[in-house]
């Protein structure tokens, strides 16, 4: 019997889970090497007293991308948690008693277009027409694809398609086109923040994320996002995949480019094939020798990263009033907030925030009559992270969140913890602290991302640096087609 082809993948997060199942399912004997105490990457939990916290995402968009992922091991969604759709899906602050609540339903979406813009609701049919189209080519046809060589898309078809994907064209005039009203524009606006890029630099092919945010709806598994980690760790355990947790990948070394050993802090491997789904800056500069690098420093100091985020994890000794489980504060200026991120990378002088209350959904999160909090501040990568900047901008959130909910948290928190560039760096090896990866820009998109091909030709790269982008749906989708590419190199060898 032939031996099977030894696998190592570097780092648990979603996009080194789907590939690692995959290839053992395909008959590899595969390793997962992670760094940190858990699988999960970004995605990992917080637990005490009672509280448990999702550390990273927090919408569970695209369900269709996890019941797929799931069909491919003969297992559903419900085989591993209940999912739910929240209704209203968020509420969007824009002042003290300033809120719109976004519908779960078409119709009451149609309606409230409507009442803020009478007429609009025909060109909200349009947009969303326009939507599903993007989304069904986008997520059927373009993000399944390497993206090694332009080549792939010089398909008739696909140029067609382009065309209508409105590849060429931005956020902000699509949308602006079509609707008048500044808040109906701030909440189709709102989904390209996942993206890492203004409205105005992000193509006008992701409205297909409001198709995903409108029409297929905001979902929570419950028990948390990290249930989508247990689910896919459980399914990777079952093709045979083995875990070593609390192991750091020091060094990759590569002879005629064929990568021979990965030493660690718990011993050396010596793999067929490695996937490194830990942060590609990372290992192409720190873990790979010069010689076999792709890309220089000047590469990735030219790429336009995605945001950081500061983030607080709070727990209550109170239920709140007046919010729901995904709370959006546009009450300051969208464009002056983007400016302090992309153009003059500075700390926030009037953030925009998120404000994450799963226990409103759950009551497993927090112990009864208490409640789960999460604060988000995206803010530019590479700030200088310090305690007394987390200080200053905590006390500015529980104020304004006094200010636009009614709700004063100051005397009611048992304990929180924040966390910022300086932990994304030290539990990640973020690059700059980055949060959400490489920006989806149009000259940061498909072929035009870092190649998950690697100098050392027996390495590949997958996850929210390359292909196809951030997000847990794409960093599920990357682990696949690099799954797919191991494949097809094994069958030829």
């Amino acid at each position: 019997m032939d031996k099977k082809p030894q696998i190592i993948v570097i780092g648990a997060g979603f996009a080194g889970l789907s590939a690692a199942a995959l290839l053992a399912k395909d008959g590899c004997d595969v390793t997962v090497i992670e760094k940190n105490e858990m699988a999960g990457g970004r995605a990992r939990i917080w637990k005490k007293d009672g509280f448990t916290f999702d550390m990273g995402p927090s919408w569970y968009w695209m369900p269709d991308v996890f019941e797929n992922f799931y069909n491919l091991f003969n297992k559903t969604t419900s085989d591993f948690y209940e999912l739910k759709r929240l209704d209203p899906s968020y509420r969007i602050y824009f002042g003290k008693d300033d809120i719109i609540d976004v519908p779960a339903t078409e119709e009451k979406l149609y309606q409230l277009f409507e009442e803020l813009e009478p007429g609009s609701s025909k060109n909200l049919d349009i947009f969303l027409q326009q939507a599903k189209y993007k989304y069904d080519v986008g997520m059927n046809e373009y993000v399944f694809k390497p993206s090694h060589s332009v080549m792939e898309y010089f398909d008739p078809r696909l140029a067609v398609s382009g065309i209508k994907l409105q590849l060429l064209g931005n956020m902000r005039k699509h949308v602006h086109k079509l609707f008048k009203n500044e808040k109906l524009r701030k909440l189709l606006e709102f989904p390209v923040l996942f993206l890492g890029a203004t409205p105005q630099n992000t193509p006008a092919l992701y409205s297909l994320m409001n198709y995903a945010d409108l029409i297929m709806g905001t979902w929570y598994p419950i028990g948390g996002m990290h249930e989508i980690v247990s689910a896919m760790q459980q399914i990777a355990e079952q093709q045979g995949v083995k875990f070593l947790f609390d192991t750091n990948v020091t060094k990759i070394e590569a002879k005629d480019k064929i990568a021979k050993t990965i030493k660690t802090n718990k011993g050396d491997f010596h793999p067929d094939y490695i996937i490194a789904n830990a942060d590609y800056h990372h290992v192409e500069q720190h873990l790979l020798e010069k010689a076999n690098r792709k890309y220089d420093e000047k590469y990735w100091e030219n790429r336009t990263m995605a945001p950081s985020s500061l983030l607080f994890y709070i727990a209550l000794n109170k239920k709140l009033k007046n919010i729901l489980h995904h709370n959006l504060f546009f009450d300051q200026n969208f464009d002056e907030h983007a400016e302090e991120i992309y153009t003059d990378p500075k700390w926030p002088s009037k953030p925009l925030f998120y404000a994450c209350c799963p226990s409103v959904t759950d009551n497993s999160v927090a112990p009864e009559g208490y409640e789960n909090l999460f604060f988000l501040i995206p803010i530019a990568p590479g700030l200088e992270d310090s305690e007394i900047k987390r200080t200053e901008y905590f006390d500015l959130l529980v104020d304004r969140f006094k200010t636009l909910t009614g709700n004063d948290i100051s005397d009611s928190i048992l304990f929180k913890r924040s966390y910022a560039m300086n932990d994304f760096v030290g539990d990640y090896n973020a690059f700059k602290g980055n949060a959400y990866g490489l920006a989806n820009t149009l000259k940061q998109t498909a072929f035009l991302k870092p190649k998950m091909k690697s100098n050392v030709t027996n390495m590949l790269y997958t996850g929210q640096l390359t292909i196809p982008g951030p997000g847990v749906p794409p960093a599920i989708i990357s682990g696949q087609v690099v799954a797919k590419e191991i494949i097809k190199k094994l069958k030829k060898a």
